[in-house]
């Protein structure tokens, strides 16, 4: 259960990494043009989500909305939600609210070690059938 929830992270970190560099001009990279890829590339190819994780993945968010706002569309708001701290600012509280449920059911599944569809669960309670 816990790798479902890991590897759907994992899958939009990559993505957003992705994007990230198809809309960074190639011959005119700055140099925090630069760090913003390595901190995402880190991020996407990151083996566990510990707390350096997680203060790379705050400093790389708030920097695309701060200084890329043709990219903070691209951003998950899942990622927000991951990674937490300053990136809640970028969330209603009616989000968090719906993200804070998720997380509890996936917990309690954890505690009481039943099967637990993290995808499928997501997107019941964010409303996306």
């Amino acid at each position: 259960m816990k790798n479902q929830y890991v590897q759907f992270h994992r899958n939009l970190l990559q993505a957003l990494q992705q994007a990230a560099a198809q809309a960074m001009p190639v011959n005119e990279l700055s140099e925090e043009d630069q760090t913003l890829l390595s901190q995402l590339d880190l991020l996407a190819n990151s083996k566990s989500f510990d707390e350096a994780f997680i203060a790379t993945g705050q400093q790389a968010l708030c920097r695309i909305v701060a200084a890329y706002p043709h990219l903070a569309p691209q951003v998950p708001r899942d990622l927000f939600w991951l990674f937490g701290g300053d990136c809640l600012h970028y969330m209603p509280d009616e989000e968090i609210s719906l993200y804070q449920q998720l997380d509890e059911l996936r917990f309690e599944a954890e505690n009481d070690n039943t099967d637990f569809d993290y995808e499928k669960q997501r997107a019941r309670i964010l409303g996306l059938h």
